[in-house]
């Protein structure tokens, strides 16, 4: 597909170019960059496009787009939005997943980007609305969804919004209640605390009371007969509430559909299954799963083709009851995993040639006019990097096995695993039309006989108990699949450990116990392709444990330095500042770099020694399916 001037927007001169988000709103039928200080305000009369640019650890950049269309927003802005994405994905070199985003069903992605949550404001760039600061400050009532990714929605104000499965937030001048359903999880809880204090920074200046009230506590509680003051007083909530549209959660069944689309009509594709070979590369397609419907672009297909198909798609989802429906658009040869699962048969590998003209093209129009196309150039190779397939927006409990028990971690600690222990978790995350479970175990490299046994035991404990409907694993410490770093994200590896176990063990055998403390001396090495996936494994704190191709974190009780080997990239030392909010979040670190180090950073190390200059060798994990692993009794 060739791109010229005209296909590209000024907007949109030198987007993409480096890892983060930017933004668009249409005013006027044109796309007009918001500044950052704006990011994650949203008005509900408005339509906005957003590029998240991903850096891989090559260093290519990859790219997603979503456009986002407020409840209120105009047929004509949600068009332009929808057009301007194909055209800013055309800019980029047709290589982009593209999302529709409407106001209330948001994907688990788009809302990952804005932390804690978003909550539009009423009004938009059409009506002219501005915010008068002397505004009288409005009570309202929201509902908080989510244990990873949190849904924020503004419910009526009234007794009968609320429910003992949910958290509501109600915002009043002078307080900020919390009220926790007695059936929600305490991670739901936590998610919705920081909701309240975005809500108190953003509305309130910081300024106002906070008040949590849980659910059918009421005696002696000041604060309760406060809340429930607002709702006309204390009345028991129903025990089963009413199963509104709003609450309603299930997908009802859908047959799966492939159209062709022909002059912007959706033609219906026959066949007895569905496979790759009735895909052509001068086609669109549209596949419509119920929830999602994906629109298929081929290499060799027009620009106006590929609008051609989203304006179709987007005919499709004017049906009664499509609103929850997410509409994804995908380039042959850059297909996600779930659209690839949607066939009965897709092909390992397809001979797909991708053109660098698209790109190119623009790169040089760029740099004619003065941009830095450094990073437009630096285009993601063909064969991309293995991806999970598996959904990463789910709720993760971890438990650490002692003895014949098991104990639950808390959210901060679930991710800080000890080499001489054994874990199990278990992570639910919807599925196409049910929730799915997956129960896991973990075993450290120094872990006891005893606890690996336990924790196969206890899994499979859990496993009987749901009438094996969940899938297992069991995953060896230094062998763990990409599926598992897309669970956990951010994933610390300590030394020693903590069960009775492996405390017996180590001291039957006289071995000293390195067991990780906080106040010691520590030495991490960082690594991993991004803020989704980083590892922060604990090495040895001696020079000898270096490597040019790493950054490092080291630390005692009172300092904290990082390091930074002369083979890494800037996206590597970004890890390592994240790495150090959760492994050392209340020092200021001192920075090193290879060659240049302090010799207070070399005391700590034991004085200087040699060190190796090549990355320690990782096999990459090229399995799409779930889990293939093994297990057998020789751990180390």
């Amino acid at each position: 597909m060739s791109v010229s001037m005209r296909d590209l927007d000024s907007a949109f001169q030198g987007a993409g170019q480096k890892a983060g988000i930017e933004i668009w709103r249409i005013e006027n039928f044109k796309p007009v960059l918001v500044p950052k200080s704006s990011h994650g305000k949203f008005f509900t009369g408005d339509s906005y496009v957003i590029l998240k640019t991903t850096a891989s650890k090559s260093g290519a950049l990859r790219h997603d787009i979503h456009y986002w269309l407020g409840k209120d927003t105009s047929q004509d802005e949600a068009g332009t939005a929808a057009i301007k994405t194909v055209e800013l994905d055309a800019a980029l070199g047709g290589r982009a997943v593209q999302y529709r985003e409407v106001q209330g069903h948001e994907t688990e992605k788009f809302l990952s980007y804005f932390k804690p949550c978003i909550i539009p404001q009423e009004g938009g760039i059409a009506s002219g609305f501005k915010r008068a600061e002397a505004e009288e400050h409005k009570t309202r009532l929201f509902v908080c969804r989510g244990k990873h990714v949190i849904h924020v929605k503004e419910v009526p104000f009234s007794r009968s919004s609320l429910n003992h499965d949910d958290i509501f937030i109600l915002d009043t001048q002078s307080k900020i209640f919390q009220f926790n359903g007695s059936n929600s999880s305490i991670q739901e809880r936590a998610k919705a605390l920081e909701v309240v204090q975005y809500i108190k920074d953003t509305y309130h200046d910081g300024k106002c009371e906070v008040a949590v009230v849980e659910d059918g506590k009421l005696m002696a509680d000041a604060e309760a007969g406060e809340f429930w003051g607002f709702f006309g007083g204390f009345a028991p909530l129903p025990r089963k509430m009413t199963i509104s549209e709003e609450n309603n959660n299930v997908v009802h069944s859908h047959s799966t559909k492939l159209y062709s689309v022909d002059k912007g009509q959706a033609v219906p594709v026959e066949g007895d299954s569905l496979t790759r070979d009735l895909l052509e590369t001068n086609k669109c397609y549209i596949l419509d799963c119920g929830i999602e419907v994906f629109v298929w672009m081929g290499r060799n297909t027009s620009l106006d083709e590929r609008k051609s198909a989203s304006g179709a798609a987007e005919e499709l989802l004017k049906g009664s009851d499509r609103s929850k429906s997410h509409m994804i658009r995908v380039i042959e040869g850059f297909e996600t995993v779930m659209f690839k699962s949607k066939f009965d048969c897709w092909p390992q590998e397809t001979n797909v040639t991708v053109s660098e003209d698209g790109r190119g093209k623009v790169a040089a129009l760029l740099k004619r006019q003065g941009v830095n196309v450094k990073g437009l150039l630096k285009a993601e190779p063909v064969k991309e990097e293995p991806q999970a397939f598996i959904d990463c927006t789910g709720n993760l409990q971890v438990w650490r096995v002692n003895g014949q028990e098991k104990v639950l971690l808390s959210g901060a600690d679930q991710t800080k695993l000890y080499s001489g222990d054994c874990y199990i978790f278990q992570y639910s995350y919807p599925g196409d039309e049910k929730e799915e479970i997956l129960i896991g175990t973990w075993f450290g490299k120094q872990s006891v006989e005893d606890d690996r046994a336990s924790a196969i035991s206890l899994a499979s404990k859990m496993v009987e108990s749901m009438k094996f409907l969940p899938v297992q694993a069991r995953i060896y410490e230094g062998h763990e699949p990409i599926q598992f770093f897309s669970i956990f994200q951010s994933f610390i590896v300590l030394k020693g450990g903590l069960s009775d176990g492996y405390k017996t063990y180590i001291a039957e055998k006289g071995i000293p116990d390195e067991t990780y403390k906080e106040d010691g001396v520590a030495l991490f090495r960082i690594q991993g392709s991004g803020p989704d996936n980083m590892q922060a494994i604990q090495v040895e704190p001696v020079a000898a444990s270096l490597n040019s191709s790493y950054c490092y974190i080291l630390h005692n009780d009172s300092t904290v330095f990082t390091w930074s080997g002369n083979l890494t990239s800037s996206e590597n030392q970004e890890l390592v500042e994240r790495q150090l909010d959760l492994i050392k979040p209340n020092l200021q670190s001192k920075s090193q770099k290879e060659g240049a180090e302090s010799e207070q950073f070399w005391e700590l190390l034991e004085g200087k020694s040699e060190y190796p200059s090549q990355k320690i060798a990782r096999e990459p994990e090229s399995d799409t399916h779930l889990f293939s692993c093994t297990f057998s009794k020789g751990m180390h």
